[in-house]
């Protein structure tokens, strides 16, 4: 039973459409929804003549506690100055009954659900308009958390601290350690007294370069950053190790605590950092004049969202990004480029390479002597590339579906029309690999023969360790990131970077500031590092669907991400299978990547090289300390765990390109003539030179 003023009475007093600002037309959303949801179930039923016979009649809505709800304008008159866009009027003059976020409350007999059934969900209009209202706050604290739910930090140190406070024994070891550590430290210095050679009482991690320098072991230094190093350690062993606590908030708890200690290091001040002061002493203060108008310059440049200092010497299409090719097919999301032979002949399959979209694909074009694209074409291939365009506000809801379709799809079309009757070596990196394993499992299942072969560079098909990534993947976490989506309609570069350079805030964060700012030196700017400023957003449905469906739920592996409303299943694919994981990877841990041997029943070559995810894969030959470790598993051979196969597989010296294109040219059928470039006839006709256009988008 509806109430009985007729909705034509209610549309009536709409206001009439105007222009406004995304952020008026959300908020006047809010109000047109929760006044719909009243108008459908709220307000003050009455038992009328048009009843259906046998139904009981409905009686008023109310509040939790029994009282009439309250009109809007009561709890919310800010709402009139959200919705700038909307007439206060409209806001005040809303029937009674009218609260966005006021639980509606049925007077009905309640039956219960069967035992071990569970009760029908809400429908999604009878929660939107709370949703929104909910959503709207979660963006504005995100903005000022970078992203990160304090909802789920507090659960984190809450478990954490209840189960350490019901653990005297652990508190006891904790106590016991402390005090070691103090004598440890009291004994290190009374020897230094004596002899200014003494051996550290403890050495720094492998990894941390901070406490390197020979004036780190004059005192008192030695004394401040050893005492750090061993407060350090404590730390980690009172995060750790709490017997109940789940491993994911005692990672996120140790984790925090490690970025904490990290931004209070005495390599970070300038009075506990000898370097800096002898520095500072033989300058007389220049340097840090220098690093205050870095800073300044640096201030400047994100205020106005500009590339940082630097990167005007490196422009696409000039410095990065050269090599030779046209633009043969572009559509909403995608530009896909051809690249021009250089070989009297070439090997009959093309690739086609699919980079993620969370970065410009030119990563595997950067300079001619580190160009992966380039390396491929003088070795004879026919080389396309899937160029992303760079999503806005109006992409919001572009989702992983649309990435597949418009992108691979697409691209595989083109590729049949240029290059007609030949099957395709497919390459797929990062997440364009993950894209890429999804497509060919979607093929298998369909029994095509589309593929020749399959390579996955640092691409993860099974997200049960996905390493320190997910630290910001939780149902709380995750929650609160798409509210920032949802209000944005996209995930902003800037908060992709600071999760990444969190990762590794020594190198990324510290060390950088470091240099910039307090020793006024500035690195020189290399292709690589001017790629990695040139970021892209992630749109906000499709962002959302990978991180719940794959990296919270991981339904590839596990056989539940469907595809055209059925279930792909890696498991179906037959096409030899090439993968490369990167030993310092913090993106796509190389031992998540190595698990690709589980579900595959193909042959499987698998590459560990030297460096991390993205200097690992731009690993040309002559490049410098690079090392690699590979192996074949054929189909019928017996699975060997990670680390056995890492102490059994000896490295070799070098780059593992060649190793990689030796493969591809075993699996090839043999050479022929070079296509043409594009097919005019068949509505791919070059369009543009490569880099394209796409490339350029801010």
């Amino acid at each position: 039973m509806t109430d009985n003023r007729d909705r034509r009475t209610a549309s009536s007093r709409k206001v009439p459409p105007r222009r406004s600002s995304p952020k008026a037309r959300q908020s006047a959303e809010i109000i047109r929804i929760a006044q719909d949801d009243n108008v459908d179930g709220g307000g003050t039923d009455e038992v009328t003549s048009e009843s259906v016979q046998g139904e009981e009649p409905r009686r008023p809505a109310t509040g939790l506690f029994g009282q009439t709800q309250p009109n809007a304008a009561f709890f919310f008159p800010w709402l009139a100055f959200l919705a700038k866009g909307t007439e206060p009027d409209a806001l005040f003059a809303q029937p009674p009954g009218f609260c966005p976020w006021w639980p509606v409350v049925e007077h009905s007999d309640h039956k219960e659900a069967p035992r071990g059934v569970d009760p029908p969900a809400p429908q999604e209009d009878q929660l939107e308009g709370p949703s929104s209202i909910d959503r709207l706050l979660h963006a504005a604290v995100g903005r000022a958390t970078l992203g990160v739910s304090p909802a789920a930090l507090a659960l984190a140190y809450a478990d954490w601290a209840a189960h350490l406070a019901g653990s005297p024994g652990k508190q006891a070891q904790l106590a016991q350690k402390a005090a070691r550590k103090a004598v440890r430290l009291g004994l290190y210095a009374m020897r230094c007294a004596t002899d200014p050679n003494t051996c550290p009482c403890i050495e720094p991690l492998p990894q941390d370069r901070r406490f390197r320098g020979p004036e780190w072991q004059r005192w008192p230094f030695n004394l401040i950053y050893q005492s750090f190093l061993l407060n350090q350690q404590w730390w980690h062993n009172a995060t750790t190790g709490v017997r109940g606590v789940s491993p994911h908030q005692e990672q996120v708890v140790s984790f925090v605590a490690r970025q904490f200690l990290d931004l209070f290091s005495p390599s970070n001040f300038l009075a506990t950092n000898p370097e800096l002061l002898e520095l500072t002493a033989k300058e007389g203060g220049q340097n840090l004049i220098r690093g205050a108008v870095n800073w300044v310059e640096d201030w400047e440049r994100a205020v106005a969202g500009r590339p940082p200092v630097g990167s005007e010497a490196i422009q696409v299409g000039r410095d990065v990004a050269v090599t030779p090719g046209k633009v043969v097919y572009r559509n909403r999301l995608i530009e896909l480029i051809q690249y021009e032979p250089t070989t009297e002949e070439v090997h009959a399959e093309p690739i086609l390479i699919v980079p993620a979209w969370i970065m410009k694909y030119y990563i595997l074009d950067l300079s001619p002597h580190n160009s992966l694209v380039r390396y491929l074409v003088e070795r004879g291939h026919t080389v396309f590339i899937i160029s992303w365009r760079n999503p806005g506000v109006d992409d919001r809801d572009l989702d992983l579906e649309a990435y597949r379709k418009l992108g691979i799809e697409k691209a595989l079309k083109a590729i049949d029309a240029i290059v007609p009757g030949r099957k395709v070596d497919a390459v797929g990196y990062c997440l364009g690999g993950t894209l890429m394993a999804i497509e060919a499992a979607k093929l298998a299942r369909e029994g095509g023969d589309r593929l020749n072969t399959l390579t996955l560079l640092a691409a993860q098909t099974d997200f049960r360790e996905p390493g320190e990534l997910s630290l910001f993947i939780d149902e709380g976490e995750l929650a609160f990131l798409e509210d920032i989506m949802w209000d944005q309609g996209y995930l902003d570069t800037k908060q992709m970077a600071g999760a990444f350079q969190m990762l590794r805030s020594n190198d990324l964060i510290w060390s950088r500031l470091l240099h910039n700012y307090l020793a006024g030196e500035r690195k020189e700017l290399t292709d690589l590092m001017a790629w990695n400023a040139d970021a892209t957003r992630m749109p906000y449905k499709m962002h959302s669907e990978y991180l719940r469906k794959l990296f919270l739920r991981n339904d590839l592996s596990e056989g539940h991400y469907e595809v055209d409303g059925r279930p792909v299943v890696l498991s179906d694919i037959r096409v030899p299978v090439f993968t490369v994981g990167t030993e310092t990877d913090h993106v796509s841990p190389w031992r998540s990547v190595y698990k690709i041997h589980l579900p595959v029943d193909t042959d499987v070559t698998f590459v560990l090289t030297s460096g991390g995810h993205n200097a690992g894969i731009v690993s040309e030959p002559g490049h410098p300390r690079r090392r690699f470790r590979i192996s074949l598993r054929r189909a019928e051979e017996k699975y060997m765990d990670p680390d056995t196969w890492f102490a059994n597989t000896h490295p070799q010296e070098g780059s593992w390109w060649p190793a990689w294109a030796t493969w591809l040219e075993e699996q090839s059928s043999g050479d022929a003539p070079p296509p043409p470039m594009g097919a005019s006839d068949k509505e791919y006709a070059p369009l543009c030179d490569a880099p394209g256009t796409y490339v350029s988008q801010r």
